[in-house]
């Protein structure tokens, strides 16, 4: 299944980084009544991850909120802890939510998961 403008979002349990250590995030009530944008990336600390996507939801957040945007969410397959780390080397805290799909879980489900061992 891939998402489309409109679908319902997948159940999933994805984790977020919090000072109370690593925290699940249910889909089902994150997202209920909210606008969310969410943008999904291969990989925490890649290259051009690190260079132009995440930098450039933080540079636009307040543009997006000021839009009525609740929350902006970057997304990928690794866990709460490199999450909650590239979020804070970026500058992201209070910009964009850093939230780990450790399984892929929630990635399949929106039928974006991809086979990366050539990487």
């Amino acid at each position: 299944m891939a998402i489309n403008v409109g679908d319902k979002i997948p159940e999933a349990t994805l984790m977020k980084l919090t000072d109370k250590g690593p925290q699940p995030v249910k889909t089902s009530e994150f997202f209920k009544g909210r606008k969310v944008v969410v943008f999904a990336l291969p990989g925490a600390f890649t290259p051009t991850c690190s260079n132009q996507h995440l930098p450039g939801f933080i540079q636009h957040a307040d543009e997006f909120k000021g839009k009525g945007v609740d929350e902006i969410v970057c997304l990928s397959v690794n866990d709460a802890f490199v999450m909650g780390a590239w979020g804070k080397q970026q500058g992201a805290d209070g910009k964009v939510t850093m939230l780990g799909d450790g399984n892929g879980d929630f990635t399949k489900a929106l039928g974006l998961d991809f086979d990366g061992s050539g990487f």
